[in-house]
């Protein structure tokens, strides 16, 4: 077995026969159901370091073996090591510090990661933590940092105006030492991919960064249903109800998924109650506001809508661009700005999407040495982004045109003739054009039943002046971009 093997034979304690079978199953199945192509490329670059029942830690050497095994291969890991460890929380994967004297050159390095393992959880745990070069070793947070992302932190979260509201709320949560009138619960909503769970971490990561000893429980909706089941068959109701009740923050990740669920419903809202009641601080994300929350309770939507509900709104191009820019920046990677660009216009569903393909062209260029530019992008990202292709209609043009110009949308497809209404007629003719797949004729039809030669002019004077003047040619692209998201 190769030194750089995932299940290393020296980073796994020789005296514990059970932990060496797992590790050599878990191996066997990844090479199977991964390809032993990808397994080499990729897997081999995970050095084991610990498990126990609940969570499993690897160091790797780089940020990008990293990025790119999280985003290609950290469902697969987990559903693996988790078949042969049903009650596993979490794979964790660091990122070595110092990787020039890794483990695998350094005898001495070994012996220690050896020791560390063989010692037990907590120094293992230390071990983890100095690598990862952030917490120490009395943290009263070691449990919870194996439920949270590394990545999410409110330094890495990228603020603009649909999020800035929710940003903020989150910030005052977690660095408030007391609950806040009005703020409790926090309820954090939007669609899928656009900070939820992100903000949620952070606002952990903070708490442990100021080590603020609060005692926090994060939670996914889900798995607080499925400990509330086993705590009802296996008689430990009261252990359950004793963890969520002696915590100062709950935070409780997609709520949405008890939805329809009576009996953890009405666990949960007693444990609502008697923390609030506790004045203590309840945190809910959820991919609706409590409102519309369908199949839930009306008594705990009415709860979660009493405090501070923050709306996180679909991502406009500036953020969007402005999420890439920092992604790359983080990567210590040069992308050309054409090619960023073009990936805010196009990847408009979310930000992991978008993070997704910056990653992919990112890993094209390291693994070939080709330069990254446009039509390289455009080749690369082929089926991600016909995926991501939004059917515009022209009426829909219509509308965000006459909005852009205060017009009404029956102006769009009016006779009249002043300049104030035939230029951005003209301009929604050539977008309706330029968006969709309509023939001219058909497009004079939308317009009230213009001829197609009329089409085709505006079409032309719109060209003409994009060519002439920069501040028309600007005002273009900004309802372009409108219309995309």
């Amino acid at each position: 077995m190769e030194t750089a093997d995932l299940l290393d034979k020296d980073t796994v304690p020789q005296h514990n026969k059970a932990n060496q079978n797992v590790s050599a199953l878990v191996q066997l199945d990844l090479k199977r159901e991964c390809g032993e192509e990808a397994y080499k490329s990729w897997l081999s670059k995970l050095l084991l370091i610990d498990f126990n029942d609940h969570y499993v830690n690897f160091v790797v050497p780089t940020r990008f073996v990293r990025d790119w095994i999280l985003t290609h291969f950290e469902k697969k890991i987990f559903k693996t090591w988790q078949r042969h460890i049903p009650t596993l929380k979490k794979i964790s994967i660091t990122v070595e510090k110092n990787n020039k004297n890794s483990r695998q050159s350094d005898p001495k390095q070994r012996d220690k990661s050896n020791n560390l393992v063989n010692s037990g959880s907590l120094a293992s745990n230390v071990y983890l933590n100095n690598l990862a070069g952030k917490y120490s070793e009395n943290s009263i947070y070691d449990e919870l940092k194996y439920s949270l992302d590394a990545r999410f932190t409110f330094g890495n979260f990228i603020v603009g105006s649909p999020n800035e509201f929710a940003y903020a709320a989150a910030r005052a949560v977690a660095e408030s030492k007391k609950v806040q009138p009005g703020s409790n619960p926090l309820f954090l909503y939007g669609g899928v991919g656009l900070g939820k769970t992100h903000l949620m971490h952070a606002i952990a990561w903070h708490l442990i960064e100021t080590n603020s000893k609060r005692r926090v429980e994060y939670i996914s909706a889900e798995k607080f249903m499925y400990q509330f089941i086993n705590a009802l068959r296996n008689n430990q109701i009261m252990q359950f109800k004793q963890k969520f009740r002696s915590v100062d923050i709950l935070m409780v990740d997609d709520i949405q998924f008890i939805c329809g669920k009576d009996s953890t419903q009405e666990e949960f809202f007693h444990i609502l109650n008697t923390l609030i009641d506790s004045n203590k601080q309840i945190v809910i994300s959820g991919d609706r506001s409590p409102s519309d929350l369908e199949n839930m309770e009306d008594r705990i939507k009415s709860r979660l809508g009493w405090g501070l509900v923050a709306d996180i709104h679909n991502t406009t191009y500036e953020l969007r661009l402005g999420i890439l820019q920092s992604k790359t920046e983080i990567m210590k990677i040069e992308v050309p700005r054409k090619v960023l660009e073009y990936l805010a216009t196009k990847i408009i569903s979310n930000v992991r999407e978008l993070e997704g393909a910056l990653n992919k062209i990112v890993a094209y260029m390291k693994l070939t040495g080709k330069e990254i530019n446009l039509e390289n992008t455009q080749e690369i990202l082929r089926d991600l982004l016909r995926s991501n292709e939004k059917v515009i209609t022209i009426e829909e043009i219509q509308k965000k045109v006459a909005d852009r110009y205060n017009l009404k949308v029956s102006d769009m497809y009016s006779s009249r003739r002043s300049r104030v209404i035939a230029r951005p007629r003209q301009i929604a003719m050539y977008l309706a054009k330029y968006f969709t797949t309509k023939s001219l004729a058909e497009i004079g039809r939308k317009f009230g039943g213009k001829d197609h030669t009329t089409v085709m002019h505006a079409i032309k004077i719109v060209e003409d002046l994009l060519n002439k003047s920069a501040e028309f040619s600007e005002d273009v692209k900004l309802l372009i971009r409108g219309i995309e998201c």
